[in-house]
């Protein structure tokens, strides 16, 4: 199989694909000022567009699993780049609320279907090392998610946020265009993937238990997303400008050390590389809970991004081990849970928020580490009873 595909090239490819899914990802938050402006959004109806992201995102990872298996990734890492793109143009131009409700629901949808498609290609084409690969994949996520920000603040003096995003749809253009004529792995089941195997998938305890453990890290990291910059301008009265710089540091933090495990520290055993994470990502919260001031909270918020960093390259590349002829829809099944898990968590913390308070973002926190050290010796103890 070796010689049928470049892999440098498809690894590259790969990563292109990954920094459009970080743009993508962080895109409707970064323009979302200007996008209640234009359309004279209330708060509700922006609410609305925050919910439509992540659904279009679950639709993408659930299908693109058994299209990649079934067909290959080709096709499906072309259509989900055109997709991004159609739908930031949308975003750029519409004067129409549905258009802008399908505009972000379509690029939802591609980038959820590229973030898969690209982690299970990788996954296939690194026969050893996969978490270690899987790491330096995501480090163009974090690129495209602290460069759309940084894009935007550095050029909107002279651009006007619609060409910044026509302009970043281009590059999925581009990206379309690339993925069609790359040469990918073939499909694994190009027979079609039987009931059999998707059942088999869904009564592996080990795969079921790594699928919950990514619910609950997918959650801690949205948490950290979605509610730092409230905690920090209500708990240490930051202004909203250096809240969101923590922010930036925290996903500053998580790419330095995805960068350092696919290269410094690309031998170290899987198990020692998340039980040292999760002994930073306990430093790294005492320290936040403490902070009284923003230069201790940001160095909470750094070393909280590097603690998080090795969890889903780790678990990925162990489901990518265990299946490497159904990587795709095993991959599908994890992340969707992985998704959902981010979507049930934010939502209790937003009902925990309004009731008794931000001081409680913490609290989630603690108990997300402890749930996440609880599963990985599960699953770590089963791994070693298999063997």
């Amino acid at each position: 199989m070796s010689g049928v595909y470049n892999r440098q090239l498809v690894f590259w490819s790969a990563c292109l694909g990954m920094l459009l899914f970080g743009i993508g990802l962080i895109m409707l938050g970064a323009v979302l000022p200007d996008l209640r402006i234009r359309h004279a959004l209330n708060a509700v109806e922006a609410g609305t567009l925050f919910s439509i992201l992540p659904f279009g995102t679950i639709a993408g990872s659930l299908l693109f699993g058994p299209v990649c298996d079934r067909y290959g990734y080709r096709t499906l890492l072309t259509t989900s780049a055109l997709l991004m793109f159609v739908g930031f143009e949308g975003l750029a131009f519409t004067h129409t609320a549905w258009v802008l409700t399908a505009s972000v629901f379509l690029f939802g949808f591609g980038g959820g279907a590229i973030n898969g498609a690209t982690n299970a290609v990788v996954a296939d084409i690194s026969t050893t090392g996969k978490g270690a690969d899987l790491s330096l994949l995501g480090v163009f996520f974090g690129v495209g998610a602290l460069g759309m920000p940084l894009l935007l603040s550095l050029l909107k003096k002279s651009f006007d946020f619609q060409a910044i995003v026509s302009a970043t749809g281009f590059l999925a253009l581009a990206a379309a265009m690339l993925f069609l004529i790359v040469r990918f792995p073939p499909a694994k089941q190009a027979q079609g993937i039987s009931m059999k195997q998707i059942g088999a998938l869904v009564k592996d305890v080990t795969l079921l238990l790594i699928a919950f453990f990514l619910f609950f890290q997918s959650a801690f990291e949205g948490l950290i997303n979605n509610w730092t910059t409230t905690y920090l301008m209500e708990r240490i009265s930051a202004p909203q400008g250096a809240a969101l710089m923590g922010l930036s540091i925290y996903v500053a933090g998580m790419t330095l050390m995805r960068l350092l495990i696919g290269s410094a520290l690309r031998q170290m055993a899987e198990k020692t590389l998340l039980y040292m994470s999760f002994t930073i990502t306990l430093l790294a919260l005492v320290l936040f809970r403490l902070s009284g001031s923003m230069i201790p909270a940001a160095a909470g918020l750094f070393l909280l991004g590097a603690g998080l960093a090795a969890s889903f390259p780790t678990m990925l590349g162990m489901v990518g081990n265990r299946y490497p002829q159904l990587s795709g829809t095993a991959f599908s099944f994890v992340l969707v849970v992985a998704l959902l898990g981010n979507m049930v968590v934010n939502y209790s913390m937003g009902l925990v928020a309004e009731n008794f308070g931000i001081k409680h973002l913490t609290s989630f926190t603690f108990v997300e580490l402890l749930i996440l050290v609880i599963l990985a010796t599960a699953i770590f103890r089963r791994m070693k009873q298999n063997k």
